[in-house]
């Protein structure tokens, strides 16, 4: 039988894990389709303050961990949240309080937004991560560990 391993910076991590908001509702999951997360630490896949959670931690470690909105999504930035104009929604992906729009950066990346509001002809853009503001449980379960 192998040692088992202790996770520390470089260590490949296979794990699963669930995210709670306060009122024990899931925010996110790897259960809900069977597939664990994959991660290197210190990759930059988590926050440092979620890879420290994992620290020390070795397969077959199950824990729970609170973290307040600044030890996880952060605070909502005020200077994350834009007025659109209405006519550059598209006709397939009108906008719509509540929905999630990625929208195409310079550099050809996506970047999700949140319609807040929608006004005349402005619609409220928030680009602030979906659960900044938000005290969160972050529960893991650790299936492997492979050192560096």
């Amino acid at each position: 039988m192998s040692e088992l391993v202790p996770i520390q910076a470089g260590s490949k991590v296979v794990f699963h894990f669930d995210i709670k908001l306060d009122d024990g509702s899931a925010a996110d999951s790897t259960r809900v389709h069977g597939k664990p997360a994959r991660l290197t630490i210190g990759d930059g896949n988590l926050t440092p303050n979620f890879e420290q959670c994992l620290l020390g931690l070795q397969a077959g470690d199950k824990r729970e961990f609170a973290l307040e909105p600044a030890d996880a999504f952060g605070e909502p930035n005020p200077q994350n949240i834009y007025q659109v104009e209405r006519v550059r929604f598209s006709a397939d992906t009108p906008p719509e309080v509540g929905a999630i729009i990625a929208f195409t950066q310079p550099d050809g990346r996506d970047l999700p937004g949140i319609v807040r509001a929608i006004e005349g002809p402005m619609v409220t853009v928030d680009f602030n991560h979906p659960l900044a503001g938000q005290r969160v449980t972050f529960a893991v379960e650790i299936l492997s560990v492979e050192a560096s």
